[in-house]
């Protein structure tokens, strides 16, 4: 990705302090052409500057109120046939490659411990694996964001 200019980080960080602002409005915050604001946002869609808005769906809402991270230890040779295994499992929302003593990171919601059993055991049951540490999450302490990296890439 090449990357953004000055322009593209106020669009940005607009976008990211009112999602649901118009083309128009976002234009006349930033004192741009409705036109430049339609283009910039196609050409960041073209670099994949935007993640899906399936990110911003709370499993909590969909009654999975537990979110748990898995590290699992895989046998290497096995790594790609067992990503595809994995990613079978509805309950993983997003898994990571790792350096250090585990090989993957999962972040898993379940609908409550007895759940969070049975997706440990899909995923132990899933060849290449080897075991599992599961962490339980008590709370979110900081909530995503790409605001301050914003703020930081145009000067603010």
């Amino acid at each position: 990705m090449q990357p953004l200019d000055g322009t593209d980080t106020r669009l940005l960080s607009a976008m990211a302090k009112d999602p649901r602002g118009t083309v128009v409005a976002l234009a006349q915050k930033l004192g741009l052409s409705r036109n430049t604001v339609q283009a910039r946002m196609s050409q960041l869609e073209k670099k994949h500057a935007f993640l899906s808005f399936e990110r911003r769906i709370n499993p909590v809402a969909l009654g999975y109120p537990l979110t748990a991270f898995i590290t699992v230890h895989v046998q290497q040779q096995k790594l790609a046939s067992l990503a595809q295994d994995l990613a079978d499992i509805p309950e993983i929302l997003e898994g990571f490659g790792l350096t250090g003593s585990a090989d993957l990171l999962l972040r898993v919601v379940a609908l409550d411990a007895e759940d969070l059993y049975r997706i440990n055991g899909k995923i132990l049951g899933c060849d290449g694996v080897e075991r599992t540490d599961t962490a339980l999450a008590m709370r979110e302490m900081i909530p995503y964001r790409v605001q301050p990296l914003l703020g930081r890439r145009s000067g603010d």
